[in-house]
């Protein structure tokens, strides 16, 4: 299970991912409100858990922004409010924006794993069908028939943002940033990795298009007509 931590407090931030860790949950954090954008945008998750005081972007617009994308992998995606505006208002606005729970601040760790659990158990769905590729979310693992992929890290998260926009350009810069800071290199890495990924799904009727100045896209191949 994976989940972002979106809380500009160092100290909370550090608290709350230690005790997901200890959990056994894969966890990434994001300081500021744009940055979380960013990644619920680009990579994929079991659980946001999302402060609304956030700086850059307001915990409220980044949920906003979450619950009107088209795609079906992070748009159902549970998410945790956690606030100091404790406030019934705040709480309605923050349910009624699309949050499944919210719990304010100050609060126990042994009631935020709980909430956690809860809300994970509720799932979702884990896979995803692209020509002959099938894609697991929860082990992030494709399978060609019985073969499962082996893909690196950086090859994983790079197939992963275009399977979830598939047939959708996704721009150089977006998948630079996956792997490091924008430049000429980095756009090179970008190239080579896609290289590698199309040698490896040369069986699973997927193409990796380059659409020249603008990025790349993943579709199925179709059908040779006679």
């Amino acid at each position: 299970m994976r989940i972002l931590v979106a809380e500009d407090d160092a100290t909370l931030r550090s608290g709350l991912i230690q005790a997901l860790e200890t959990a056994g949950y894969d966890t990434l954090e994001a300081l500021d409100g744009a940055h979380a954008d960013t990644l619920l945008a680009t990579e994929t998750f079991d659980l946001l858990v999302l402060d609304l005081g956030l700086p850059q972007m307001d915990g409220l617009d980044v949920l906003a922004r979450l619950r009107g994308r088209s795609e079906l992998i992070n748009r159902g995606l549970p998410v945790l409010i956690l606030s100091a505006r404790g406030s019934m208002e705040a709480r309605v606005r923050g349910l009624d924006g699309g949050a499944d729970d919210y719990l304010a601040k100050p609060f126990d760790l042994p009631e935020f794993a709980a909430r956690v659990r809860a809300l994970l158990r509720r799932g979702r769905p884990d896979l995803l069908k692209l020509g002959l590729l099938q894609w697991q979310w929860d082990t992030r693992q494709g399978k060609l028939g019985d073969r499962t992929l082996s893909l690196s890290h950086h090859e994983t998260v790079l197939v992963e943002c275009l399977l979830r926009k598939a047939g959708r350009i996704v721009s150089k810069s977006i998948l630079a940033s996956l792997i490091g800071h924008e430049g000429v290199a980095v756009d090179n890495k970008v190239e080579v990795y896609m290289h590698r990924l199309r040698k490896k799904l040369t069986s699973a009727d997927i193409e990796i298009h380059n659409v020249r100045g603008l990025g790349y896209l993943i579709r199925a191949m179709e059908p040779v007509r006679p």
